[in-house]
């Protein structure tokens, strides 16, 4: 009898012949066009990788997966797959409908036969699968601040995967993995989840749980969607290739899985190693802290250290797959090796390099010890994250109307410029409203349409290298930091609050608006009729009363010296 992990597991595709029929007659059914990460969800849920689900969760299985990790039927399930969307997009679609759903260019991937719409409780969501509801949690951020708030649920009819154009030959199904493993008769693989680039303390913690668990190894990366600020996948996977042959090649494959991560924790470790059972695997590493998220709100971490490892072996064999818990990895000098933390002689030196610690040395250009990584991955950084003063990077002032972001962020152009060396761009609240955003209002769906287009151009002048000045009033704290993430993906994110009491900014106001907004004349107004959310941790705070422009933007040019973007 053939082992397990060898047997095909089920799709949700019809034949070429039912697809292209399908594809026929989707043109009359209503269409959505899916976000990056619910196309994540949706490869996974045809090609098998998130069996036994047959679609997105009914309300029912919802809320038992919320509640209890059960699905309506009892099967366990630990991370809710719905299809989120628009109010609007919801209020024409009814149980018993099809829906085509189709990837950002149009193309159609997959019929969704609604069998239920609900607004979901989100509140209840974040505190039942991430433990709080705390927007310092990515996920939870994600669920309040970007995903839809009407949910679609009911089986996929799967027509065909999306497309990829990078890694083709690194990209396998749940079943071309258990075809690859009957071929070459691995009959026990582990696999090494990360996020992160390999460095030594991972290979010598995916060497010691291979032989442990005396099993092949399966290095299988996610490269869906993973933490605002991470390593991008591009990166990643060179890294990855690049150390390749540091394993011995007749024992190790290298595959990519297009997750998104919610960076979950010990729900999301258990998910992870479902996920894996489905792609053939026999075994699971768990590390420290797996898929945890950082700190919460109140600056501790939002998962101990070993939560994810006693979830997934309290449930390990109703999976089906065995648990290789390892402990962190830390290098001793004396013993020119690795250990895990547990297991360092009495009176050894230790060696760690932390995640922040590895950016900071990226950032600033210092040496990175061979003991820590592989000059071929160092290699590989280097040349995505070159150090600081090289890098594209935004100011972002934010402040009442009249405050002197404008006048500030003039200021700290010209001086910019005086410097030399990278493009600047101003992208002033008013220019921007007349050659960008000339088509929106100031209701607050508006406001924050305008600042994301913004928050867009910005990221892409960081990313090119150059530097973005921004000085919208941008008053909500959740915009503020949609824009945050999406330029740290490039560079780094500069938020200066110009602190100026309505009081003086009432008193300065030139064109009126003031007056015009305590008539009630118009309507939503910053700090009179609609609320300025103050930044609570700006990486600079200005004072402009009784200081004069050039003093404000002086403290802005210091600011940047001191965080290393630029070198006066």
């Amino acid at each position: 009898m053939a082992p397990s992990n060898h047997a095909p597991i089920p799709e949700l595709y019809v034949s070429s012949d039912s697809a292209q029929k399908l594809k026929a007659d989707a043109g009359n059914l209503p269409s959505w066009d899916l976000t990056p990460r619910q196309i994540c969800d949706l490869e996974l849920l045809m090609n098998g990788g998130f069996h036994p689900l047959k679609g997105f969760l009914t309300e029912a299985d919802y809320d038992g997966v919320v509640a209890s990790m059960r699905l309506a039927d009892g099967r366990l399930w630990p991370m809710p797959v719905n299809l989120d969307v628009s109010e609007k997009f919801a209020e024409g679609i009814e149980p018993g409908q099809d829906i085509a759903l189709r990837d950002q260019e149009g193309v159609i991937l997959a019929v969704l036969s609604v069998t239920d719409k609900w607004t979901p409780d989100k509140s209840r969501e974040a505190k039942g699968v991430f433990g709080a509801d705390d927007v310092a949690h990515p996920a939870v951020n994600y669920l309040h601040n970007t995903a839809g708030p009407v949910y679609l649920g009911g089986p996929v009819t799967g027509l065909q995967p999306p497309v990829h154009y990078d890694f083709k030959a690194r990209r396998d199904t749940p079943n071309e993995l258990r075809a690859y493993f009957r071929k070459l008769n691995w009959t026990r693989v582990v696999a090494f989840q990360t996020r992160n680039p390999l460095h030594r303390a991972h290979q010598e913690l995916t060497f010691r749980a291979a032989k442990e668990a005396q099993a092949n190894l399966l290095i299988h990366p996610t490269v869906g969607m993973t933490k605002p600020g991470d390593v991008d996948h591009f990166t990643r996977v060179r890294c990855y290739e690049a150390v390749l042959d540091k394993y011995p090649a007749a024992t190790t494959h290298l595959s990519l899985l297009g997750l998104a991560m919610r960076m979950g924790g010990p729900r999301e470790a258990l998910w992870h190693s479902m996920i894996r059972k489905n792609h053939g695997l026999t075994h699971f590493i768990v590390g420290r802290d797996h898929a945890g998220p950082g700190k919460n709100s109140q600056g501790k971490d939002f998962y101990g250290p070993y939560d994810a490892q006693e979830l997934v072996k309290k449930h390990a064999a109703e999976v089906g797959i065995e648990v290789v818990p390892f402990k962190q990895m830390v290098y001793v000098q004396e013993k020119a090796q690795y250990f895990p933390v547990d297991e360092v002689p009495e009176g050894s030196t230790v060696l760690d390099i932390s995640g922040t610690e590895l950016r900071r040395r990226l950032r600033e250009g210092l040496d990175i010890p061979d003991w820590f990584s592989f000059p071929e991955v160092v290699q590989e950084l280097r040349r995505t994250s070159p150090p600081r003063a090289r890098q594209g990077f935004t100011v972002f002032f934010t402040g009442l109307s009249g405050s002197g972001k404008s006048t500030i962020a003039n200021a700290l152009m010209v001086k910019l410029m005086e410097l030399g060396g990278r493009p600047t761009t101003l992208l002033d609240g008013d220019v921007v409203r007349k050659h960008l955003s000339s088509e929106l209002g100031f209701s607050k769906e508006h406001r924050d349409i305008n600042i994301k287009r913004i928050g867009y151009v910005a990221s892409e002048i960081t990313k090119n290298g150059g530097i973005a000045i921004c000085a919208p009033i941008a008053p909500y704290t959740a915009t503020r930091r949609a824009v945050r993430e999406m330029i740290e993906a490039y560079g780094a994110f500069v938020e200066v609050h110009v602190a100026t009491a309505i009081e003086e900014c009432e008193r300065r106001d030139r064109k009126g608006l003031y007056k015009l907004a305590r008539e009630g004349k118009i309507k939503e107004f910053t700090g009179i009729s609609d609320p300025y959310e103050v930044p609570e941790n700006p990486e600079l705070r200005v004072e402009t009363e009784n200081v004069d422009v050039d003093n404000c933007a002086h403290q802005v040019i210091l600011k940047l010296e001191q965080m290393g973007l630029i070198r006066a």
